[in-house]
């Protein structure tokens, strides 16, 4: 992966931490849940397409800043809490490069093959 996108999603990472820090809540909390989402891998004891889909919910930008900007509006800072850490943990992710998942595999994503090169 390029390193100009390892900057950007690190950018994303410090963002997320920084809307964390404005909740209020314990460090604790960050630490305690921010590998909570992926949980979603969950979604692959179904199938591959179950898997992505979950997947994708909860390591997608737009959910988790719809999340935190609805714990905003209503003054909800556990909503925000939530959002804070998906962002968080998806940007992780991406620097990773663990990308949105396609509903054929696992291993592929929007970033490319992710796993062991297969001979």
């Amino acid at each position: 992966m390029k390193a100009q996108l390892k900057l950007e999603y690190a950018a994303f990472l410090i963002l997320g931490v920084f809307a964390f820090s404005q909740t209020g809540y314990s460090w604790w909390w960050f630490v305690g849940l921010f590998l909570a989402p992926d949980i979603s891998m969950l979604g692959y004891t179904i199938n591959n397409k179950v898997g992505a889909f979950c997947y994708n919910l909860f390591h997608h930008f737009g959910v988790a800043i719809v999340v935190y900007l609805a714990g905003a509006v209503l003054s909800l800072p556990y909503l925000q809490m939530i959002g804070s850490i998906l962002f968080s943990h998806s940007a992780f992710d991406r620097i990773l490069g663990y990308g949105l998942k396609y509903p054929d595999s696992f291993q592929n994503t929007h970033l490319g093959k992710i796993g062991k090169k297969m001979e």
